[in-house]
């Protein structure tokens, strides 16, 4: 997508810009996978599914590392909600984008200092980075490309 593409967005034209995808499988793949990574991670910290803390307690534990709750409460929401829009096709663009901020500030605050690998065989203190930039990575290209086939994104598109 050129500059002049990117600056159109914020005319009239951003809700095109926004839903506009080429119908491709690549993206669906992107997308789809993306959402099957990222949902038990939401649902940890939404709902306390897959051994997670619920809200309460993940608001609680982001809030004592220092985030503000308007940021922990968006993180949260990111992660749970992302996902869903991600598995149907819905404003995809936005849910990648939720999803790339929460992944590099994951990097940023918490995974750098453990390296690049995860955690395989308990020998380190914490994961690495490798999961985070995967994540990002499939987030970045969905941003770029959007939703691809079976979306509701290309359903508008077309309408």
């Amino acid at each position: 997508m050129s500059i002049a593409a990117m600056v159109g967005i914020m005319g009239a034209g951003w809700i095109d810009w926004l839903v506009q995808t080429n119908g491709g499988v690549v993206p669906l793949i992107l997308r789809l996978t993306l959402a099957v990574v990222m949902f038990p991670h939401g649902a940890q910290k939404t709902l306390g599914w897959f051994g997670g803390y619920g809200f309460r307690g993940t608001m609680a534990y982001f809030t004592k590392s220092g985030f503000p709750p308007a940021l922990a409460f968006l993180a949260v929401m990111a992660e749970f909600l992302g996902p869903l829009g991600l598995a149907i096709g819905l404003l995809t663009r936005v849910a990648a984008l939720c999803i790339a901020v929460v992944m590099l500030v994951a990097i940023l605050t918490v995974h750098k200092q453990h390296g690049f690998f995860m955690n395989w065989s308990g020998a380190q203190e914490g994961e690495g980075v490798e999961y985070h930039l995967l994540a990002l990575g499939l987030a970045l290209a969905l941003i770029v490309n959007g939703a691809g086939a079976w979306s509701i994104d290309a359903l508008i598109a077309r309408s």
